[in-house]
């Protein structure tokens, strides 16, 4: 655990990339190969599950402290991370270990099959051989919220700089189902087969948003213009005469989308496509809201399968006939995917999402202004000469978003915050007139500066009228923007819709609270996107 703290440490206390990268390829060349895939697993996402409550922590944490459990409830808030509370409260160590972080990992993985007296007993036993940061550490695995500023593609660059392999290949063997207890390095890392799951999927070219003038980018013949689908982006994979879907969250997905499984017996074996999963009716693509009833559903029955059929909308081509086409041009990869798709039966559940024709910006912008009516977020532009690269990268793939929908409210409700803002409130609840009556309709908690977030804690501190646990009920006062990307009906909700991916977009000091927008705007606003 010593060696993963340092690592954490040094990561922890710079902002300099080079500096990170620097300190993660020398722990991926020194430490044990165990505590290596399981720092790749947790810096990756991988976390084990929470072993313990976090009710029993925060008891056990003071009573190991010899305090009363109301004085550590009133730490909590402040040091705004329960991890960080218990570490900071406990006595020193009465012994030292030099058990690695695996280890540590394998004895939480064993607290689920003890009694609670036991778990208990393994917990404090770890407080007492760990200093604070490995304290710190411990109980983050143990809460099952280990988090770090480590991108995946940090990652991949120093995993490169420490084997001396391509950074690439590294992204690649990242990828997919595999389990940190059961891989091993040489599996994961040094073997010469990163291709030997058949299932492992490619890393996703994700674009950038456009801010700039769009005729900024170039001539616009040299770019290809699609839809920006609202679905779900994933990679349909044949290999092994088998089909598999990933999401780009690593996610898979092949039991949920029952609709893909015959594109094996029409989709040539060794075939990798990249595209979006959407709900499909008479008229074309469904809007996400849609899609949405079938999210999260680890089985589908068949009222929903008839009522909302999805296919792949294929937008690229990674893999063909067994073969990383990933290197050449957009062009050629198109052309070749234009053909494949020609081929392919309604049964494959799969259709090429077409290229919109332009021959100006101009002309584009007006298309772009049409996208919600296509079931679309906007226009994505794509160089011709670009191949597949990894991650987020500038220059070749914009993602040009139509503006949000907007909509002014009244805050109503207001909650702290967590980690550094657990001093600030941050978390506000909103609401629209209904006659003379403010209904709720949305929560946001981002879009202000730092700066604004302390000027609404001064204000909600002395403006509470109420107090429901950590929520407090504030004087009807200020009026915020508030953006969203779509809207639908939910019978869940008072005001009975549901906004998609709110957010504060300006605090309107101009605008008094009998100016707010009302319930009967938000219906207007749900008949024409919802």
């Amino acid at each position: 655990m010593k060696s993963f703290a340092a690592l954490f440490n040094a990561i922890d206390q710079s902002t300099k990339t080079t500096v990170k990268v620097a300190a993660l390829a020398d722990y991926f060349a020194t430490a044990p190969e165990s505590d290596r895939i399981w720092t790749i697993a947790i810096f990756s996402g991988r976390r084990p599950k929470r072993a313990v409550t976090t009710t029993k922590l925060r008891e056990w944490g003071a009573e190991f402290a010899g305090i009363p459990l109301w004085l550590f409830e009133e730490s909590y808030p402040i040091v705004g991370d329960l991890a960080e509370t218990i570490a900071l409260v406990l006595p020193q160590p009465n012994s030292d270990s030099d058990h690695g972080l695996s280890h540590w990992i394998n004895t939480l993985r064993g607290l689920s099959n003890v009694e609670e007296d036991a778990r208990k007993a393994q917990v404090l036993a770890a407080w007492d051989s760990l200093d604070t940061t490995q304290r710190f550490l411990f109980n983050k695995l143990l809460t099952g919220g280990f988090r770090i500023g480590i991108s995946q593609k940090l990652m991949t660059r120093a995993l490169a700089r420490a084997t001396g392999r391509d950074e690439a290949e590294m992204a690649h063997r990242l990828m997919g189902d595999w389990d940190p207890a059961t891989t091993t390095w040489d599996t994961l890392i040094a073997s010469d087969d990163p291709t030997a799951n058949a299932s492992r999927p490619y890393p996703f070219y994700l674009a950038y948003g456009l801010d700039d003038d769009v005729e900024n980018i170039g001539n616009p013949t040299d770019w290809q213009a699609e839809w920006k689908w609202d679905g779900i982006r994933g990679q349909l994979i044949i290999r092994d005469k088998s089909h598999f879907v990933w999401s780009r969250g690593e996610e898979l997905m092949t039991d949920r989308f029952p609709e893909f499984a015959r594109a094996p017996d029409f989709v040539p074996d060794g075939t990798v496509l990249d595209g979006e999963v959407l709900v499909w009716g008479d008229e074309g693509p469904q809007s996400f809201n849609v899609l949405q009833k079938r999210i999260g559903r680890k089985t589908v029955p068949k009222k929903l399968l008839a009522e909302t059929p999805v296919i792949l909308y294929a937008y690229d081509l990674l893999e063909w006939k067994g073969i990383d086409i990933r290197h050449l041009p957009l062009s050629e990869r198109r052309a070749t995917l234009r053909k494949l798709c020609k081929t392919l039966p309604i049964e494959a559940a799969i259709k090429l999402s077409p290229d919109i024709a332009f021959k100006t910006w101009d002309t584009l912008a007006d298309i772009r202004s049409t996208a919600r009516t296509a079931s679309a977020e906007g226009l994505m532009l794509k160089r011709l000469d670009s191949p597949y690269l990894t991650g987020r990268k500038k220059g070749d793939w914009w993602k040009w978003k139509l503006d949000p929908l907007t909509i002014d409210a009244v805050m109503i409700y207001a909650q702290s915050g967590h980690g550094r803002r657990a001093n600030l409130f941050t978390d506000f609840t909103f609401a629209v007139w209904n006659g003379n009556e403010l209904v709720p309709f949305t929560k946001a908690y981002s879009g202000l500066t730092d700066d604004e977030f302390r000027k609404i804690t001064a204000w909600v501190k002395k403006n509470t009228r109420e107090r429901f646990g950590p929520v407090r009920s504030v004087t009807p006062e200020h009026v915020f923007e508030i953006a969203f990307e779509g809207i639908q009906a939910s019978p869940r909700h008072k005001s009975g819709v549901a906004l998609r991916f709110p957010r504060m977009l300006r605090w309107r000091h101009d605008k008094p609270i009998n100016e707010a927008n009302s319930l009967e705007d938000l219906n207007e606003m749900l008949a024409i996107y919802g």
